[in-house]
């Protein structure tokens, strides 16, 4: 389960995020200019209102001068609208920032994710990935626009009032010049603590995500093997785990808003006990003190947003890291500057270069080891020529599918060659190989959607009698004929309203209506019952026509016409030749042969 990588720290501190994130704030410059000048007289604004509160006291209430009220009047309205503007222009300046910074995190590392080969998928938790283009991308988008915004704010208001207030009157300003380094030490603390905390339930979350994506995928088998409870105990550990972090962090969260509510007010007593002394012995006007008071309490609220925003860019530093070393992640395989030049990329492919594939492959000297596994092949030599239909056969993990993966280029040979049509693959295109392949899997994988929307899959442009025949030559048409909406059938979640083999069948039409030149069938009929085995074994045989195709099969009655068995042992061919020629051999595929094809005499007589 998801709890072996949870020791495992996927953050880069290597890698240098704020760049890559400030460039996209500034994609459209003018929202930015906006939401700084915004800021800026949002502070002034704020700034100015006690002033005018002043003025009002001292000249109409002490001065009892009422000549110019009218114009006053008229000030204060078109005050509170310019007040009124600059709110509506940093909160829709913001908005714009917030949403654009979310879909490019997003749109980028959707993008890498989709260049990432499978080397990638095998060391990296599903959870893991998730946290970040969903949580990460919105925390730090959220903290690049608001967050900017209180500390800017905070920062020039705090400094605006303290200059007032040292100009006004510097005894008075010495008493929150006295509680600000109390503040400051007591919110520099209190949010580390906060922020462990935070971090802590953040690491949890993403082990949530992944407990949550495993037990959607595994619904079926935690069922049919009656652990629900097991994995329900399971989740709610984590989920304790989570609440209890999350908890400590909200204590203390409730805790520092209480404490700097009572310092800030601490201040305030103070100045208008002091500033009382002064009203009372005519050394300070009533308007003064009210100007003083209202700025200590104003004083305040910068602080704590200050304080905050400090914390939340400390989450968003380890949540910028994370998610740009996703986006800058170097993938293991990709094509050099010179054929990229050539045939473009994965996204803009340059398709009038391609060459046309013909489909001969050879291994040359080929070693391959995982990232975390020993080696698996070792001067490994191959030679098919194309049109070939290949066939691997083997005990799990003899290398069949690592062979199959090399050719598909989902890996590369760790050193030695491969070549398709007499050429090192690496000097033409991932995209122009993958244009050319067709990839069934073991467990067909299906989408949302409708039949047509799931073959078409294999080639988007195409037509609905392009997929009628893709599904004729499998045979698929036989069930799909009788559905109520036919080709426009509705599938459900993961073809959920289909049997497995008629999942199976989908993918295999899918397949084949690109035309590929070389086709994989990853042990593709395990799924598919004897029957329907039967059923499509005649239209794979006609399809495989043409195309230099490989078959990783389990049930050995599926390549019985095969041109070439390979019989595959630790990463070796330790037998090679058609079907016949093998049993005549009496030795490792007869074996396998002979008690396969008892258990399946044993299993029809059962059944």
């Amino acid at each position: 389960m998801y709890d072996e990588y949870e020791e495992i720290d996927y953050s880069d501190k290597s890698v240098k995020p704020w760049p890559k994130i400030i460039k996209i704030v500034f994609e459209k410059p003018i929202d930015a200019i906006i939401l700084i000048t915004s800021v800026i007289l949002l502070a002034i604004a704020d700034l100015t209102y006690p002033l005018l509160n002043q003025y009002a006291i001292n000249h109409f209430i002490e001065e009892r001068i009422f000549d110019n009220t009218i114009s006053f009047i008229i000030l204060y309205i078109c005050f509170a609208i310019v007040y009124g503007i600059i709110v509506g222009s940093f909160i829709l300046a913001a908005n714009k920032i917030e949403i654009r910074v979310a879909y490019r995190l997003r749109e980028e590392s959707f993008k890498k994710l989709q260049e990432l080969p499978f080397s990638y998928f095998d060391v990296t938790p599903q959870g893991w990935i998730m946290a970040r283009v969903t949580s990460d991308s919105r925390k730090l988008s959220i903290i690049l626009s608001w967050g900017f915004i209180d500390f800017t704010w905070g920062f020039l208001t705090m400094l605006g009032i303290l200059v007032i207030l040292l100009i006004k009157n510097i005894k008075l300003a010495v008493i929150i010049l006295c509680i600000l380094p109390l503040l400051l030490l007591f919110s520099i603390i209190m949010r580390k603590i906060i922020l462990k905390y935070y971090r802590k339930a953040r690491k949890i979350n993403s082990e949530i995500t992944g407990a949550y994506n495993e037990g959607f995928l595994g619904a079926k088998t935690i069922k049919s093997l009656v652990i629900e409870d097991d994995v329900k105990d399971q989740f709610e550990q984590k989920a304790k785990r989570y609440r209890k972090s999350a908890l400590r962090a909200a204590a203390f969260s409730a805790l520092f808003g209480p404490v700097i509510f009572i310092l800030g007010y601490i201040g305030v007593g103070s100045t208008l006990y002091v500033g009382g002394i002064m009203v009372l012995g005519g050394t300070l006007l009533v308007s003064e003190l009210y100007l003083f008071i209202d700025y200590t309490i104003k004083f305040f609220d910068p602080v704590i947003s200050i304080s905050r925003v400090l914390g939340d860019f400390q989450q968003a530093q380890a949540s910028a890291e994370r998610i740009v070393a996703l986006i800058e992640e170097d993938p293991d395989i990709k094509d050099t500057p010179e054929v990229i030049e050539k045939y473009g990329t994965i996204f803009n492919p340059k398709r009038e270069n391609f060459e046309e594939l013909i489909g001969d492959v050879e291994f040359k000297n080929v070693n391959f080891k995982y990232k975390t596994g020993q080696i698996v092949l070792e001067n490994f030599n191959l030679k098919i020529k194309a049109g070939q239909n290949v066939a691997l056969v083997g005990h799990t993990g003899s290398g069949k599918s690592t062979i199959v993966n090399l050719i598909c280029r989902f890996y590369e040979p760790t050193t030695g060659e491969i070549l398709i049509d007499n050429k090192n693959y690496k000097e033409r295109s991932i995209t122009w190989l993958h244009d050319n392949l067709g990839y069934v899997l073991q467990t067909p994988q299906l989408f949302s959607g409708t039949i047509y929307e799931n073959v078409a899959y294999g080639k988007l442009d195409a037509s609905m009698e392009e997929v009628i025949n893709a599904c004729k030559m499998v045979k698929a048409d036989e069930f799909i004929e009788k559905l109520p909406d036919k080709y426009n059938t509705f599938i459900g979640e993961s073809g959920s309203k289909l049997s497995l083999g008629e999942k199976q069948l989908i993918s295999f039409a899918r397949a084949l209506i690109r035309d590929p030149k070389i086709l994989i069938l990853d042990e593709a009929t395990s799924s598919i019952d004897t029957k329907t085995e039967a059923l499509i074994q005649n239209a794979i045989d006609i399809a495989l026509k043409g195309r230099t195709s490989f078959m990783i099969a389990h049930r050995l009655s599926t390549v019985v016409n095969a041109d070439l068995i390979l019989v595959m042992k630790d990463g070796k061919i330790i037998e090679s030749g058609k079907h016949h020629e093998l049993l005549l051999k009496k030795g490792y595929y007869f074996d396998l042969y002979k008690t396969q094809f008892q258990e399946d005499a044993i299993n029809k007589l059962l059944n």
